[in-house]
């Protein structure tokens, strides 16, 4: 099922007469573009909307020509009705009013007097075949990116340092950094979120991003060691098999799971979740999920939901997901393609030492990655 049928079905089951996007990724899933100038803001400077025969794109005279231009990669430009309004006489969310009949229900991702809310996050589940072709080139490069920089570590650089050398080399690739954390080896056993200050790396350190581009996301952690802690080796093994455990219940709730025309709809979040408790039990940290949230489905935001104990968001398939254990200055993370026929892991490069995780009750193995070691 296409975006538009997803649309389609959504204005049916609704009742709704129109449907309207304003949220950057929310316009990113519809069009594969980017509505951002000021980044402060919940909404972009354009909007777009659905009302069962067209799409129209409702911008300010300042921005419209530019965004038809240049971001709706994934739409037919010529196709789009472009409503163009003076940028000093009303706002994006009147502009979208304006576009509503009175007698007409419609929704939106923003508040708009008259207009009721929509939640967007069910339709950007699962993700489509273009949206996996672009998952896979994001991850890829985002890896390669944060690899590069923590081949070059050295254990007195700052946290900062190291959050700018990160920003720069995923700008290069046109990614954006929502989140950029670095811990060093006293910060990063105290706190589960690691921002970055002035200290000093230090004996070890964990370096974990979430990136985006054109809407989708992608959240990896790397560790490099310059005098590892004894228990390292074992408390990222622990964590690298809990997440093991984590992908390979995603897998088996979505297989459990019916077809509903769009993709494969499986057990819930809350499923994996207990699948996660359980796998800190077996490796021997009973409890250890307390301190840190796990993760759980990534796309169209860093996590389109995050698992908890009793969630009955429905597990999908073909889609990401990033679940993130910790364990006491460990951590585990990357974003995997979860699909019926397997587990495509899309943060993974060839140049990176890594380890045979194997989940705890389950028969999946995945290489997962290991700290890298340098010379003090």
């Amino acid at each position: 099922m296409d975006k538009h049928d997803r649309l389609e079905a959504h204005l049916e089951s609704t009742g709704l007469d129109s449907v309207w996007f304003a949220r950057p990724n929310a316009f990113a899933w519809l069009t594969g573009g980017n509505n951002v100038v000021d980044r402060e803001g919940d909404a972009g400077v354009a909007a777009v909307g659905y009302d069962g025969t067209e799409i129209t794109l409702v911008a300010n005279n300042i921005e419209a020509d530019r965004i038809v231009a240049e971001e709706l990669p994934d739409l037919d430009a010529d196709a789009v009705s472009v409503v163009e309004f003076p940028w000093h006489a009303s706002s994006l969310a009147a502009a979208i009013a304006e576009r509503v009949g009175p007698d007409e229900r419609a929704a939106a991702d923003i508040e708009v007097p008259g207009l009721e809310r929509v939640d967007p996050t069910a339709l950007r589940q699962p993700l489509t075949e273009r949206d996996r072709e672009r998952y896979r080139d994001l991850g890829e490069e985002t890896a390669a990116a944060v690899e590069s920089v923590c081949r070059e570590l050295q254990r007195d650089d700052t946290e900062h340092e190291v959050a700018s050398a990160l920003q720069v080399a995923l700008s290069a690739r046109n990614i954006e950094t929502p989140v950029v954390l670095v811990g060093g080896a006293e910060r990063v056993q105290r706190y589960r979120h690691y921002t970055p200050t002035e200290a000093e790396l230090g004996d070890y350190v964990l370096v974990s991003v979430t990136a985006e581009r054109g809407g989708l996301h992608a959240s990896c952690t790397r560790t490099v060691a310059f005098d590892p802690p004894a228990w390292l080796e074992e408390r990222h093994r622990a964590a690298a098999r809990v997440e093991t455990t984590a992908l390979a219940a995603t897998q088996a709730a979505a297989i459990d799971g019916e077809t509903d025309g769009s993709g494969t709809t499986g057990g819930t979040a809350g499923a994996v979740f207990a699948a996660i408790q359980d796998a800190y039990d077996a490796v021997g940290y009973e409890g250890e999920w307390r301190h840190h949230h796990q993760g759980g489905a990534a796309g169209f935001a860093g996590r389109e939901w995050i698992a908890t104990p009793g969630h009955d968001a429905p597990v999908k398939a073909p889609m990401a997901y990033a679940w993130n254990p910790t364990v006491q200055g460990a951590k585990s993370e990357d974003t995997a393609l979860v699909t019926d026929d397997g587990i495509d892991v899309l943060t993974a490069t060839d140049r990176w030492p890594t380890m045979t995780a194997t989940a705890v009750d389950r028969d999946l193995e995945l290489e997962r990655p290991v700290p890298l070691v340098r010379e003090a």
